[in-house]
C-alpha cells in the first residue's frame, strides 16, 4: 500500500529523480516553455510555482534557496529579475499545462508546460518588422 507516499517515482532512485526535476525546472525557466511527458510536467509544476514565489519574495535567503535547486546562475538571475516581477500581482497559478500529442516511440502522453503570460511576452520580444514578415508569409501560403 502506498498510503501517504506522495509524488511519482518514474522508476528512478531518489537522487536521479531529484536531478531530473532540477534539470527540467532549469530548462523551464531558461526557455519559459518546455515539452515533456504529462506526468513529468504535472510533477515539476509544483517546483516551478515554488521558485516563482521565491522570486517574488526577492530577498537574499530566497535567492539562495532558488540557487540551491536551479542549476544555472544566469537562470536564477533571470528568474528574480525578469520572470518573478511579471507575476507580482498574481497569487499563484503561474503555469499552464497543455496536453499535445502521444509520442511515437512509446505512446507517452506529451504536454507543454509554459508560463501563463508566455504568448504575450513572445509578441513583445518580436520587432515589428518580423511580425509583419510572419503575417505576409501566412497570407502568401
Amino acid at each position: 500500500m502506498r498510503h501517504k507516499c506522495s509524488g511519482r517515482q518514474f522508476g528512478r532512485n531518489s537522487g536521479h529523480r531529484k536531478a531530473l526535476f532540477r534539470s527540467l525546472v532549469t530548462s523551464f525557466f531558461e526557455h519559459e516553455r518546455i515539452e515533456t511527458t504529462e506526468a513529468k510536467a504535472k510533477e515539476i509544476r509544483t517546483f516551478t510555482e515554488e521558485m516563482i514565489t521565491l522570486g517574488k519574495r526577492g530577498d537574499l535567503h530566497a535567492r539562495r534557496q532558488a540557487a540551491s535547486f536551479i542549476l544555472k546562475k544566469d537562470v536564477v538571475a533571470r528568474l528574480f529579475k525578469d520572470i518573478a516581477p511579471r507575476f507580482a500581482t498574481r497569487n499563484g497559478g503561474y503555469t499552464r499545462l497543455v496536453k499535445t500529442r502521444r509520442r511515437h516511440g512509446d505512446g507517452a502522453e506529451m504536454a507543454i508546460l509554459e508560463l501563463v503570460d508566455y504568448q504575450k511576452v513572445q509578441k513583445e520580444k518580436l520587432p515589428a518588422s518580423e511580425t509583419e514578415k510572419k503575417s505576409e508569409t501566412k497570407t502568401a501560403a
